[in-house]
């Protein structure tokens, strides 16, 4: 009887520790949690793929246009003399060219914030291609454009980026590098360099991308909420003609805005902000 009392109660004890360890390993996700619409928006439907497709054909059609007139420009870095110049496009690559979207779903399913486990997802090279650039890029390779793909991935990333882009047979020239990459040549996140680089050699026909830095100097888009979007206005012009805007309801400079560009020290007081950012009309009686 001893015995058996002595076996049960080292059952509950094992049951007990074993409890009180796997509380122990559980973690919060509530803050990345507040991203899940917008990733499973980005993930699972329709219409987002739609809105990429759309994205891409108009940007085709933008492409006739201007391989036939040989004053066109999408740079504003690009100022003269470069009506003979070869025709190139300048693309970034993150959820422009490659979807992350699995990338975010990890994130919110571990708990983890950006960089976290960044680096690891680009060195898997298992992003896919964003839904209509495919066909876009085989187009533009087709009419004897240059592609240039100007990323904010880090350098040591590099080799991994090229892998991937081969694994799903997006245009990579070998002949100059094509592929240029944040902290390279020292590079920063800033793209202006990198742009004026190409317009050295190239007219650019258009600029594709998902955040105003991929289109605008960073330091001109590092703005407040409102005067974010009248930024947007003042381009009225180039959007759906020279610049094609991805939308990115997950990630960018666009959240950064709403902490007034300076990142909070804490989730909650991050959480706060973004609840003070919300603006709801008063109701009418």
């Amino acid at each position: 009887m001893k015995s058996r009392n002595l076996l049960y109660f080292c059952l509950i004890l094992y049951t007990f520790i074993d409890n009180i360890y796997a509380k122990g390993e559980e973690f919060d996700n509530s803050l990345q949690a507040q991203s899940m619409l917008s990733v499973l928006y980005a993930q699972s439907s329709a219409e987002y793929e739609a809105s990429n497709i759309q994205t891409y054909v108009n940007a085709k059609s933008a492409l006739d246009r201007a391989l036939n007139d040989v004053t066109w420009t999408a740079a504003i870095e690009q100022k003269d003399n470069f009506e003979n110049k070869p025709p190139a496009i300048i693309l970034d690559i993150d959820e422009t060219v490659l979807n992350n979207v699995p990338f975010q779903a990890r994130s919110i399913m571990d708990g983890q914030s950006y960089p976290t486990g960044w680096l690891d997802w680009m060195l898997e090279e298992s992003s896919d291609a964003v839904a209509g650039v495919s066909d876009f890029l085989e187009y533009s390779q087709s009419k004897g454009v240059k592609i240039f793909y100007v990323t904010n991935r880090i350098a040591v990333a590099e080799d991994a980026t090229r892998n991937n882009l081969k694994k799903l047979g997006l245009p990579l020239d070998t002949d100059r590098d094509v592929l240029l990459m944040k902290n390279e040549n020292g590079w920063t996140s800033d793209k202006v360099s990198r742009r004026k680089l190409v317009a050295k050699d190239y007219r650019i026909l258009l600029l594709i991308g998902d955040q105003l830095g991929d289109f605008l100097p960073l330091d001109e888009t590092t703005l407040e909420l409102d005067a974010r979007k009248e930024l947007a206005d003042t381009y009225k012009h180039m959007w759906g003609s020279k610049w094609f805007m991805i939308t990115n309801p997950m990630y960018g400079r666009w959240e950064a805005s709403i902490y007034n560009n300076e990142y909070p020290d804490t989730e909650d007081e991050l959480m706060q902000m973004r609840l003070e950012a919300l603006k709801p009309k008063d109701k009418i009686n």
